[in-house]
């Protein structure tokens, strides 16, 4: 099959394209493509590359390969020139060669090139010019049309002046005139959207691309109310040049990289230079200075759009870091550079598709985003738009599996990726966020998922309470950092708010004095100048040199106030009483436990920035959200996994059993730790050390509620306030009290209990505590009455038999590398998800519910 080189070239009806040829004459512009080939003869002719003409036998390249094909010679030799005879000299051969002239980039299959632009009078059109210039394997321009806008005293010379002068103050990239070329003079390509055509046309120099063009385009479409002469006009065939695109080959050619305009990334990153994170300088102004742009002390603004939430900040902007879940504009993750190594030289296309991607789904997360809704945005002169189109489908079925765009609590109607990545079936043991993440996205993907749930309930150790008017989370409820938390992304999803916590948190002494802020922010400061000194001791020590972090804290504490000859008052030693409680709240357990090591492993990581928020609504209503269509099956305890053979045999305490190509197992820890489940084989032991070197943090939680909201006048609006512990004894006891609805009328106190109190409350009644509760809110509020509670409630999770904890942390001895052991999967058929797998985000809802993502990924991967 002949490829003819000339955009303006119609089809004749012959078996070679007289286009290719010199003297050949030029068909009139179509109004919407123009095509090569035959139209009876195109799909079963061999494929020839683009504008050559070979003769018998001659070797061409052609989808990068070199193949023989024979021609038949035409017996009508072109104008001007007599039948070619065998005895024909070199001379001769010479003479001829003045009148075409092969595109000199090396590799280029163009013997005989077309020049797209006819911009000067005396362009070359197919014939001879002093030089081509390559843009791609298909798209040259001659060297009397680059003249016509490079010398100034030709008629293009003002276009290309006021083009480089947009360029430059916009862009980083050479203004060379091969850019412009490629920006400003390049035919636009766009493809029938009718289903049984999709092919490609090219279309005339005056028509503008748009995105609702691209939407609507058809085969033979009006312009300009000229109308489109002859039959049905899908029947023509495509150009030939649109199938070598798809050839790896031809990106190698490509001589700049496809710069969009009107990205939908545009406004995201407008912080940047535009050519450096794949957009058009020519097409996208800057609001930012150059000075701004250039200058190492800019400071890192989001940029405001107009109905995109807030907390969606996916891109960094210039000297930004530090931000989970969000990337460079400007460069590719490591992840990406191991699917897509093709781009590692220029990563330009990839950026332009990776940045479309991410700002359309920011944009709508409400929708499934395909690549047929983003290639309408690509908006790229040449031949490339086809490439990049093509490779839409590869960069979005990466990212969705991923989990960083498709994701959520998002219902598809079909398979969001090919079958290659689909598992034949899965078993998800545990339907907690983890579980439900994991099975969202596996049969979002196309996998046959079911559920495993050993309680009659789904939620695993989210567990909301409406039985005292508001909801309460008897596990979690906080959201701590919500840009690009992935819950916030499904509160928006669904039209929920949040409610934003506010900072102040004013201290009651027994009594019902106020603290001093000073002395609060004093001891704040002296008790984070003791965790800094810890960080500082840890960075020399190994594993086997740890220490809990009760004992480090104590004699770095001892330490200073000796060196220092600072003594603390009585009051200021309950301050800091106050605030290592708040650390064993985050720790989960009492600082005797923890490693001081490695306690806070996971701040080595970008951890989620902004707000922290109460789901005033609860956990549940995502968690549920996410089960929707899922085969979830409750009251089944999985007590035995045997992985042994070709498939995974999980069987439950009844007797049932069930079977699969793999298992995701998203059990607590503590059942992992107690061998509540069977292996068979057993689990490797570098795993097994890995599960004993973490652990099972319990905190427990006390909610009351009252006539009336008797704390008002006293804590002014604020989310809550906390107790300063009379002593030492009784830190952990009721130190933070929450107002579960600080702009509402309910009366509802929530407080936690942490550190040495869980143990102290762990076989009391009820009752019991809650009279304790009271004793310390009559204490905090002594010039007032307080009423009796109405109603309350008070968790065990340590009697949970399905849980037994609250969440994990780092034993002393131990590190954080155990979270990511626990996370590898076993001979590819067993894996593992939860918030003691991720080593990033421990701990947190975000954390077990990005590790179920992870997971379905690595599934989809394998």
């Amino acid at each position: 099959m002949l490829k003819c080189k000339n955009p303006c070239q119609k089809l004749t009806q012959t078996s070679i394209n007289p286009g290719v040829f010199k003297g050949a004459p030029r068909a009139a512009m179509l109004s919407d493509a123009d095509y090569s080939g035959n139209a009876s003869g195109a799909r079963r002719a061999r494929k020839r590359s683009s504008g050559e003409s070979p003769g018998d036998g001659q070797t061409l390249r052609s989808s990068g390969r070199q193949i023989n094909v024979r021609v038949k010679r035409t017996n009508n030799p072109p104008p001007g020139q007599s039948k070619r005879k065998a005895t024909d000299t070199e001379e001769e051969d010479d003479q001829s060669e003045k009148k075409y002239r092969k595109c000199e980039k090396a590799g280029c299959s163009a013997t005989y090139p077309v020049c797209f632009a006819s911009a000067s009078e005396r362009c070359a059109k197919n014939g001879y010019t002093s030089r081509w210039y390559h843009l791609s394997c298909g798209e040259h321009f001659c060297n009397e049309c680059f003249d016509h806008y490079y010398r100034s005293h030709k008629d293009g010379y003002e276009i290309f002046a006021s083009w480089k002068k947009v360029w430059t103050s916009n862009g980083k990239s050479e203004p060379s005139l091969k850019a412009f070329m490629a920006d400003q003079q390049l035919p636009f390509w766009v493809q029938c959207t009718k289903p049984d055509c999709r092919k490609w046309r090219q279309l005339t120099k005056e028509i503008q691309l748009t995105a609702s063009l691209a939407a609507t385009y058809r085969c033979g479409m009006k312009f300009n109310n000229i109308k489109t002469e002859g039959p049905d006009q899908c029947s023509q065939p495509e150009d030939l040049r649109v199938a070598e695109v798809t050839d790896s080959w031809w990106h190698s050619m490509l001589i700049l990289p496809p710069l969009f305009k009107e990205s939908p990334a545009s406004p995201f990153l407008s912080a940047y230079y535009p050519d450096c994170v794949g957009m058009s300088p020519s097409g996208s102004p800057s609001n930012v200075s150059l000075s701004e742009l250039r200058g190492d002390h800019c400071r890192a603004v989001q940029p405001q759009i107009p109905g995109l939430c807030p907390y969606f900040q996916p891109f960094y902007q210039p000297n930004e870091c530090g931000k989970a879940l969000c990337v460079r504009p400007d460069m590719m993750e490591l992840d990406e550079l191991y699917e897509f190594p093709e781009f590692s030289r220029d990563p330009t296309m990839y950026l332009a598709l990776r940045n479309l991607i991410l700002a359309s789904w920011h944009k709508n997360c409400k929708e499934m985003l395909t690549s047929q809704k983003c290639a309408l945005h690509i908006i790229v002169r040449g031949l490339v738009r086809v490439r990049c189109v093509q490779e839409m489908d590869r960069v979005l079925n990466f990212m969705t599996r991923k989990g960083l765009i498709n994701t959520g609590v998002l219902s598809v109607k079909q398979p969001l990726l090919p079958e290659r990545y689909r598992s034949k079936n899965v078993i998800v043991i545990g339907a907690g966020a983890s579980g439900l993440a994991a099975a969202r996205q596996l049969q979002n993907f196309g996998t046959q998922v079911v559920l495993l749930e050993a309680r009659e309930r789904i939620g695993g150790r989210v567990w909301d309470d409406t039985s005292l008017g508001v909801t309460v989370g008897r596990g979690a409820q906080i959201v701590n950092g919500c840009v690009n938390n992935p819950i916030a992304l499904m509160c928006e999803q669904i039209g929920i708010k949040m409610h934003k916590l506010g900072e102040r948190c004013d201290l009651f002494q027994e009594g019902g004095q106020a603290t001093d802020p000073s002395i609060d922010k004093r001891m704040d400061f002296h008790f984070n100048a003791i965790l800094d000194v810890v960080s500082e001791w840890r960075k020399d020590k190994s594993q086997n040199q740890d220490t809990p972090l009760g004992e480090k804290v104590q004699e770095v504490k001892k330490n200073f106030l000796q060196e220092s000859g600072i003594q603390f008052s009585e009051l200021e030693e309950k301050v800091l009483q106050f605030h290592l409680s708040n650390l064993e709240y985050a720790c989960g357990s009492t600082l005797d436990q923890v490693s001081a090591r490695s306690w806070d492993h996971n701040e080595f990581f970008a951890q989620f920035s902004g707000d922290h928020t109460l789901l005033t609504k609860g956990y549940s209503v995502l968690l549920h959200k996410l089960a929707e269509g899922l085969d979830v099956r409750t009251k089944c305890p999985v007590q035995a996994i045997d992985y042994s053979g070709d498939v995974v045999k999980v069987t439950s305490s009844n007797g049932s059993q069930w079977t699969a190509q793999k298992v995701l197992v998203t059990v607590p820890l503590t059942l992992l730790q107690k061998n509540s489940i069977q292996f068979n084989p057993p689990l490797p032991d570098r795993k097994l050390k890995a599960i004993h070197s973490l652990g099972v943090g319990i905190i427990e939680k006390i909610a009351l509620q009252f006539p009336y909201r008797f704390w008002d006048n006293k804590i002014q609006g604020a989310d809550y306030f906390g107790h300063i512990p009379p002593g030492p004894d009784k830190r952990g006891m009721f130190s933070v009290f929450y107002d579960m609805e600080p702009q509402g009328k309910q009366a509802v106190l929530m407080s936690v209990i942490t550190g040495d109190a869980v143990p102290a409350v762990r076989d009391m009644e009820d009752k019991e505590v809650v009279d304790e509760c009271m004793k310390v809110l009559r204490e905090l509020f002594k010039e007032q009455e307080v009423p009796e509670p109405l109603r309350f409630f008070i968790t065990h999770w340590s009697k949970d038999t399905w849980s037994q904890m609250s969440y994990s942390f780092v034993k002393t001895g131990g590190s954080g590398e155990a979270y990511d052991i626990l996370a590898e999967d076993v001979q590819g058929k067993v894996f593992f998800a939860g918030e003691a797998t991720n080593r990033h985000f421990p701990q947190t809802v975000t954390g077990a519910y990005l590790s179920g993502v992870r997971e379905a990924s690595k599934m989809a991967a394998m």
